[in-house]
């Protein structure tokens, strides 16, 4: 009697028919809505960007670096100290964002401009 009641209490339910033709929800249609799943994954992100830059020229490191070579270069004519020294810590930013060429130009730039300018120019004049 036991066993009795609990394969009576056991219920399951028959697969659903997704897709199938036979299924009687289906039958006289001609739904499109098989193929829903293939148009909603051409809908992606980057079909949405803003920009047509492509991601590898779009590093924010880029962006230091080239601040940093500019501060150098502006360091050799004005405040060597201050500008030298931002340009150095834009060259490391530069490169902890993996733009090692531009960041180490900016960071050699800005140390011979505050090396002439403690070392060089003192003793000129």
């Amino acid at each position: 009697m036991m066993e009795e009641d609990r394969n009576k209490d056991v219920h399951t339910e028959n697969a659903p028919h997704h897709g199938d033709d036979e299924h009687h929800s289906f039958i006289g249609h001609d739904l499109d809505s098989k193929r829903n799943e293939e148009y909603a994954q051409e809908f992606t992100a980057d079909n949405l960007r803003d920009s047509d830059i492509p991601e590898d020229d779009a590093n924010p490191g880029t962006f230091y670096g080239w601040a940093g070579i500019a501060l150098a270069l502006i360091s050799f004519f004005v405040w060597p100290i201050i500008l030298g020294a931002a340009s150095i810590i834009f060259g490391f930013v530069a490169r902890s964002r993996d733009v090692d060429t531009l960041g180490n130009i900016a960071i050699g730039l800005g140390a011979i401009s505050m090396i002439i300018a403690l070392f060089i120019i003192p003793f000129l004049f």
